[in-house]
């Protein structure tokens, strides 16, 4: 039977054959082999296994790539929770930060949660409105992180007058004090966040912050939600049965009179003009100092500083005075019925 290329055949004399795939002189052939090399042969030592027609050649099959094998990937241990031992009752907060403190009249506000614990906690913060509510935020949180909420501008400040926070307490692959499910409702001040001095410094920001605490010592936040008609019923009612209980007409007693100091420079002096804002001050101050050595011997004298709401430059003074200069005196915010926000008395000790 005569050899013609794309034929199989098999080697007499030898181990192998493969597919003749051209002619080399009158009497020898190349086969291909199953390697895909061609071995030369001789025509006369070659049987045919197969014709042409029953054979795809060699050259023509697919090749098939070898299976690539995915790359070794080294499985990072699973970061290990460092806690502490305040870290054993639950401290969390609500965080929320000006984007722009300068300019707080556009900037927006970026919200976050705060877990200063050794529990992972699973963990829903949510908004009232109307009567529904509407989950702002879910997922679970790791012990001991504070982690991004959400950011928001000023036209949301009215959907979250009223928040929720809402989360169960556990640790992982280990014992634990079991903790009750927590859901507490804040009213959020929002006026709070027009004012950049109500943002202030705290432990876990750089910047200054609004901070709401939710639960403190394990120990979750209640709000005293009393209606003002309530408030008014309950005050009036108590009122009448203290008059109609029988009790003792109390003697007068001479109260020794309660001195009071306006620091306010326009009290102290007729004219300011060319004083700068550190000299009036320093007059202030120089006026403070001086009442409080003409009474220094009059042991349990109270002295009534009026120094006025306005930027709580005076105020913030006086108190650093008290803590270092006069820190055995004892002092507190004076009454607020009578003077407001704007007044400090000292009791000479």
């Amino acid at each position: 039977m005569q050899i013609k290329i794309g034929d199989k055949v098999r080697f007499l004399n030898a181990v192998g054959g493969g597919v003749v795939t051209r002619f080399k002189g009158k009497d020898q052939v190349l086969v291909e082999d199953e390697d895909g090399f061609e071995v030369p042969a001789l025509i006369r030592e070659c049987v045919i296994v197969g014709n042409s027609e029953m054979q795809v050649r060699s050259s023509n099959k697919p090749k098939i790539a070898p299976p690539i094998e995915p790359p070794k990937t080294v499985e990072q241990p699973e970061e290990k929770i460092v806690e502490t031992r305040e870290g054993e009752r639950l401290n969390l907060y609500m965080a929320y930060l000006p984007i722009d403190p300068k300019t707080m009249t556009q900037s927006g506000y970026e919200a976050y949660f705060v877990n200063d614990s050794n529990y992972f906690l699973f963990f829903n913060y949510m908004n009232r409105q109307n009567n529904s509510w509407i989950s702002r935020y879910n997922g679970l949180i790791e012990p001991n992180t504070q982690i991004f909420l959400e950011e928001f501008g000023k036209e949301a400040l009215n959907d979250l007058e009223r928040v929720c926070v809402q989360f169960i307490a556990f640790k992982k692959d280990k014992p634990y004090i079991l903790k009750n499910a927590v859901s507490v409702e804040l009213r959020l001040d929002t006026v709070k966040f027009y004012k950049i001095h109500c943002f202030t410094k705290n432990d876990f920001f750089e910047e200054d912050a609004l901070i709401y605490p939710i639960v403190r010592n394990d120990l979750p936040e209640k709000e005293l939600l009393i209606s003002a008609s309530e408030l008014q019923e309950a005050m009036q009612q108590k009122a009448k049965n203290d008059r109609r209980e029988p009790h003792r007409i109390p003697k007068k007693k001479v109260s020794d009179p309660i001195i009071e100091v306006d620091l306010h420079i326009n009290q102290l002096l007729d004219n300011t003009n060319g004083l700068s804002n550190a000299d009036i001050l320093d007059y202030q101050l120089e006026k403070f100092h001086a009442v409080l050595a003409q009474y220094a011997k009059e042991k349990g004298k109270k002295i009534v500083f009026i120094h006025g709401k306005g930027e709580g430059v005076l105020r913030t003074a006086i108190e650093k005075e008290l803590k270092t200069r006069y820190k055995h005196y004892q002092y507190q915010d004076a009454s607020f019925r009578e003077y407001g926000f704007g007044a400090t008395m000292i009791i000479i000790k």
